[in-house]
């Protein structure tokens, strides 16, 4: 009955937040300057297309209908929400004409995600692992020196260290490259070491200003946890200093973690969507800022649509799953 009662209460959160969300995203858009039918004719006539007055009018007619600008706007609301919860059809896009907007975030999608899985696991792990070393020898000089380091690196905001990382290894060191370009058939070998060679600095972007946030966490959890009774009395007996801190202290420790990483998802993604704009990455974020550019509707309302909803989806999912992780906390 307490799942229950739980499981309908974070359903009804989840779902809440996905429709004010949405509806954001659908007037946002509508606010900004232009007309994605209007612009769309002007690049027709400005490649020096010539039409009829009435055929002019009859493609007006015919965008407006495909872009869902027909109608007042609480119909367009509507058709909206359709396309989104029901048909999941955004029609097509704008600046890719005719191409779909599904198949444009197919594409784009698995990007994103490589990007953003790859970077919340390295910086997850090895920031809890730098965290708990430091927490656990706290009074040593190397531990003070990670605390700092990691306080430094934290506040700096992901673009912020993309650019400096642009500078430093695009420019003064050219080392990596400032465009991504990658080289090869997919799939292959070749084309595999040119994603891993061209996706290090957007990668190192995102996880360097992460893993200070979770060594600085996992430092003062450790330090706590290893004060408990039990911790104490594990000493007491003798048993092994390794033991103590990755059989004890880590376990207890990390579980506070796991529920930071749900909460952390929606930053860290706006965090990669900054940066696949910077690195021109093929992802996510590289289509909302084309499509924003070009005040392409549906390309804007179904990216953002799928990245609220994906997000969203992964925060109820870690949040359903953590009391079977740790006992201790019960579903109220």
């Amino acid at each position: 009955m307490q799942f229950a009662r739980f499981l309908v209460s974070r359903v009804i959160s989840y779902v809440l937040v996905v429709w004010i969300s949405i509806t954001i995203v659908f007037f946002v858009p509508r606010f900004i300057p232009g007309n994605p039918v209007e612009t769309m004719l002007g690049r027709l006539m400005s490649q020096g297309t010539t039409m009829e007055p009435e055929l002019v009018e009859q493609m007006r007619k015919t965008m407006t209908q495909m872009f869902g600008l027909e109608g007042t706007l609480w119909e367009q609301y509507t058709s909206f929400l359709q396309r989104v919860l029901v048909t999941r059809d955004f029609g097509p896009s704008l600046s890719y004409y005719p191409t779909p907007v599904n198949l444009l975030i197919a594409k784009a999608l698995p990007w994103s995600l490589g990007l953003l899985l790859t970077a919340l696991a390295v910086s997850w792990c090895l920031g809890n692992f730098i965290g708990l070393l430091a927490g656990y020898y706290n009074r040593k000089f190397t531990s003070k020196m990670i605390e700092t380091t990691a306080m430094i690196v934290y506040p700096i905001p992901y673009y912020i260290l993309a650019l400096l990382l642009v500078i430093l290894f695009a420019y003064i060191w050219p080392v990596f490259p400032f465009v991504f370009q990658v080289s090869g058939q997919p799939g292959s070998w070749p084309w595999m070491k040119s994603v891993a060679y061209n996706s290090f600095l957007p990668l190192m972007s995102i996880v360097v200003v992460s893993l200070g946030w979770w060594t600085i966490s996992m430092k003062a959890m450790a330090i706590d946890t290893k004060e408990e009774d039990f911790i104490h009395y594990a000493r007491y007996r003798g048993v092994n200093d390794n033991k103590v801190m990755f059989g004890y202290v880590a376990r207890t420790a990390i579980l506070p973690q796991i529920t930071v990483l749900g909460l952390s998802i929606g930053g860290v993604f706006g965090g990669s969507l900054i940066t696949e704009i910077l690195f021109g990455y093929p992802g996510v974020g590289t289509l909302v800022y084309r499509a924003i550019l070009g005040s392409d509707y549906n390309l804007i309302m179904g990216t953002i649509s799928l990245s609220i909803v994906a997000v969203a989806t992964a925060t109820l999912v870690l949040d359903l799953i953590y009391p079977f992780i740790d006992p201790r906390i019960r579903y109220q």
